[in-house]
């Protein structure tokens, strides 16, 4: 299965970003890919974090959720929805969810982030608590490919990324393929972007596709980038450094389960 990690420079105007994502997903589909995934806030980048307040959605109803359906029918490609902000119980909050669409424009899973980053360095300040409610569920979905092989999806957002339980227990369930829709930090993602995507798949002995925010937005942040897909083995299959990209590979099925066989690790577990 091709599979496409789309790499994106999101700012404040969701007609702008709209457009850069309905360029790179019809790029994707062109080459051949069956499964696109956008970065977190693909939608959005602001100047404030309360700005994901006014474009908050209900869950099914909006124009960005309306956007991806319609994209994935017109394409015939699923789409992973990177993040846009949902409404939650609270007027001050949003939830950060990644919402997976199949070929037919069918929402077919909602993941809400659950682990919420804070950072500071002194000079760099972060708290998504002050305006993200975290989601509490681990959420894994199913991707017929165009062969007919069956793939469990495995769903995350960035921060995530340091939590390892998250992804065994998406292991634990049979999960083929990890999604790790970013915004990573220049700093951090400098540190460990890498390393970290690296050692879920290997640790879990599955398919990682991790598609990122990469450039100086005209907020004045600058993220991290480095957007690519790895094999169950940590081989690199395919990335991209920054700015806005297209990054593709082709996921091997048989390769994953002969992996598997040879080091049956999954199976070795004593917790």
């Amino acid at each position: 299965m091709k599979v496409a990690a789309l790499q994106m420079v999101s700012g404040a105007d969701w007609a702008d970003n709209r457009e850069q994502a309905a360029e790179l997903l019809l790029q994707a589909a062109r080459q051949g890919a069956e499964l696109a995934v956008l970065p977190e806030y693909f939608c959005l980048i602001g100047n404030r974090d309360t700005d994901k307040l006014a474009l908050q959605e209900t869950y099914g109803d909006g124009p960005i959720q309306q956007f991806l359906a319609d994209t994935a029918r017109q394409l015939g490609l699923w789409i992973v929805g990177g993040t846009l902000p949902l409404r939650s119980t609270r007027a001050d909050r949003v939830y950060n969810s990644s919402l997976a669409f199949n070929p037919q424009g069918v929402c077919v899973a909602r993941y809400d982030k659950m682990h919420l980053f804070r950072f500071d360095n002194g000079t760099e300040r972060y708290d998504e608590s002050r305006v993200l409610e975290a989601g509490s569920e681990p959420v894994r979905f199913n991707l017929t490919a165009q062969d007919g092989q069956v793939w469990r999806v495995g769903m995350s957002v960035c921060y995530d990324l340091r939590f390892p339980e998250l992804y065994r227990s998406h292991a634990q369930a049979g999960a083929d393929l990890l999604l790790v829709p970013a915004a990573f930090t220049y700093t951090t993602g400098q540190a460990h972007w890498e390393v970290l995507l690296r050692a879920r798949a290997i640790e879990n002995l599955a398919y990682v596709a991790a598609a990122g925010q990469g450039g100086v937005h005209p907020n004045g942040r600058r993220t991290w980038g480095q957007t690519l897909l790895v094999d169950p083995w940590g081989h690199i299959l395919a990335q991209q450094a920054q700015d806005r990209a297209v990054v593709l590979a082709v996921l091997d099925f048989a390769a994953l389960r002969e992996w598997r066989l040879q080091l049956p690790a999954l199976q070795h577990r004593l917790l």
